[in-house]
Formats: C-alpha cells, structure tokens, sequence
C-alpha cells in the first residue's frame, strides 16, 4: 500500500487497523481482519477467498502473518471486491459499528431473503461484484 493510500485509509471513519508490516504483507493482515470483524467461519473465508478446503490450514498462518494469501488474479480480485464492500459499509453506516460488520449476516429482500455472505460465496467472483455494486447503488455512486 502506498504512503499516500494509506493516509488516505486511514483517515476514513470506521477504517481497520494499519496492516503490522513485520509479518506476512499487509494485505494478507488487512483481509483476516476484516474476516475477525465479520466473525467468519473458516469455511466462510476459504468461499470467499475461493480457496479449496484443503486450504484450511492456511488460515492459521495468514492469521499469524507467516504465509500470505495467494497473489493469483484471482484471489487478489475477490479480496479488492471483499474490500470494496467493507468500504461501502464503512461509508453507509459510519456510526453503527454492530450494523457495519453484521451487515453481510442479515436478510436483504434486495438479495431475494438471502444474506449478502450467501449471496458472495454462492456467486464467487459475480457474487461479490454484486453485493457490491448494490452497495455502491445504496450510496449513490
């Protein structure tokens, strides 16, 4: 992350804190924090990272910063769009905490009663785009 990026970040209400640059990068940091704010299962987070099973005992060390998550096409576009809702969340709920990080959690008519986590780990990289996107369509943008 850039210097001026990460002013940026971290000016913004509600933001996570700063990636510790000792262990692992800071993506890697920046993702298993927002999953321990989302309180994901670890099946939860292998969908969302697209990761297969076999990959659980990676957790672990993305959490401890010994291993970074893959730097493929794909997992780095999932984690850019898993950012881009929490920045949407962030941006529509500013001072609701509980609200910003139960969001994914909760029933949404928009997503036909579905949860928005059913919806990003049932769609993959579409689904995350979608959640999203319906998001950026709440804001405004």
């Amino acid at each position: 992350m850039s210097a001026s990026v990460q002013f940026a970040f971290q000016q913004l209400p509600g933001a996570l804190a700063e990636p510790d640059k000792t262990g692992g990068d800071g993506l890697t940091r920046l993702i298993t924090n927002l999953f321990d704010r989302w309180e994901l299962t670890g099946d939860e987070q292998l969908d969302l990272l697209g990761l297969s099973a076999k990959s659980r005992s990676l957790l672990p060390a993305y959490r401890r910063g010994t291993k970074s998550i893959p730097g493929s096409r794909d997992t780095t576009e999932r984690v850019a769009w898993l950012l881009s809702v929490h920045k949407a969340l962030r941006l529509l709920y500013p001072r609701n905490p509980e609200l910003r990080y139960t969001w994914i959690k909760r029933r949404n008519q928009a997503f036909n009663n579905l949860t928005p986590l059913e919806i990003m780990r049932q769609g993959g990289i579409v689904g995350l785009m979608v959640v999203s996107r319906y998001l950026d369509y709440q804001r405004g943008v």
